[in-house]
């Protein structure tokens, strides 16, 4: 694979096959215009170099191609309308890195098994959290008369308790710690990711509120929707698919006529499926177009559903839930968002076993974000397969132990089989 230096890069460069970062990150595909935000998430992250199994294509010989050729001039043609896109976003990006490029490197307060195990802690803050919601959002199903103040008392709440117990919410959520009441659980989730998410881009604090309120209520208008399809296992039909869309509506018309909650939290409610790229409904908005509130929803919501269990499929490991969000490339998420969460969450969330170059196995404890792809973890296991016990906890610092990195992601329940 050739190895070309994150220094050497420039927007509007092209390759002949995809770009990737260390650990198999897909940076952009073949035929696809280098960005500037490309670049710039590589710096941030501290990535020295990316690989390539293609070169550099010389646009210019491209051009004298086209005159011969009907097939290089429609990939000339089509190139030249993502160059244009890929050389003037560096302005808007340049705004969002400014707020970004300072972010400190987190405090981390460690999971714990035994909260989980003894109900207690933080993980008895949690539970308790999605047992309020659900109590709320039975009120509602049942037709009862609620007041948005309702949704504003637990938000309160969530953004307290998550001050406190952040990376331990991370955790209860990649590791389905709570079964049941699974439409509040999920708005609980979504509701501590994008919290996450709009204080690292430092919203103010009423924005942050409304947004947390909007999260706990994105998918409230499901209760309007028969258990015959929220509940199905399988595939839905087209149809069906369409019903499903249409929660967005419901959820509107239940913020707006029956709670009577802010317009920011309306817009929130009704836009979480739109796309940067335009494609997404109701409304087919794109880009700014769409609330920010929205945009940070959307990614929460999306990550959420990717790391939990389904009736129709297993949960997907944190790192390939990352790994997704980050290949997006501005077609559903807003970038900015996408920079945003990768840093709080790191391309390894906290909680992730990981194997690493020496063939160690580790679990990462805590995330720098600013170098997201070199946390520090809890060694488990030494490179000849011999568990390390509780009695000889090691962690290692990846960002200053530079000859150790992460090889792979390891679903934890196929390590706790080993």
């Amino acid at each position: 694979m050739n190895k070309i230096y994150t220094k050497d890069l420039k927007p509007g460069q092209v390759f002949s096959a995809p770009v990737y970062t260390e650990g198999d990150y897909l940076l952009v595909t073949a035929m696809v215009p280098l960005r500037q935000r490309d670049i710039d998430v590589l710096v941030s992250w501290d990535i020295e170099y990316v690989g390539t199994e293609g070169t550099l294509v010389d646009l210019d010989d491209l051009a004298d191609k086209a005159d011969e050729s009907d097939e290089a001039k429609e990939v000339l043609k089509k190139l030249e309308i993502e160059l244009a896109k890929a050389l003037s976003d560096a302005d808007e990006m340049e705004e969002v890195d400014d707020d970004l490029e300072d972010s400190p490197k987190k405090e981390v307060i460690k999971f714990s098994i035994k909260d989980v195990r003894q109900n207690s802690g933080p993980y008895r803050v949690y539970k308790n959290l999605i047992e309020i919601l659900n109590k709320t959002f039975n009120q509602l199903k049942a037709g009862r008369e609620i007041e948005m103040r309702a949704f504003d008392e637990i938000t309160v709440k969530l953004i307290q308790e998550l001050s406190l117990y952040p990376d331990s919410f991370v955790g209860f959520i990649l590791g389905g710690e709570v079964s049941g009441n699974e439409l509040a659980k999920s708005s609980v989730n979504t509701a501590i990711l994008s919290a996450m998410m709009a204080q690292e881009l430092q919203l103010p604090a009423q924005k942050i509120h409304n947004i947390v309120n909007g999260a706990l209520l994105h998918d409230v208008g499901m209760l309007r929707l028969s258990k015959g399809i929220t509940e199905k296992k399988g595939g839905l039909s087209a149809a069906e698919l369409e019903q499903i869309k249409s929660h967005p509506l419901h959820t509107s018309k239940i913020v707006t006529k029956e709670l009577f909650g802010p317009s920011e939290v309306n817009l929130i409610s009704l836009h979480h499926h739109e796309r940067w790229d335009g494609q997404g409904y109701p409304d087919n908005l794109a880009g700014n177009a769409i609330d920010i509130g929205a945009r940070i929803v959307s990614v929460a919501d999306a990550f959420e559903a990717m790391v939990s269990k389904k009736s129709y499929r297993d949960s997907m490991i944190g790192y390939q839930a990352i790994k997704n969000l980050m290949a997006d490339n501005g077609r559903r998420f807003d970038p900015a968002v996408i920079i945003a969460f990768t840093k709080i969450m790191g391309i390894y969330p906290i909680g992730s076993i990981v194997r690493l170059n020496d063939s160690s196995i580790a679990r990462v404890v805590t995330i720098h974000t600013g170098a997201p792809m070199r946390p520090i973890v809890q060694m488990l296991a030494d490179n000849k397969g011999n568990v390390i016990g509780t009695g000889n906890v090691t962690t290692v610092d990846l960002l200053e132990v530079r000859t150790l990195f992460i090889k792979e992601a390891i679903d934890p329940a196929e390590y706790e089989q080993r």
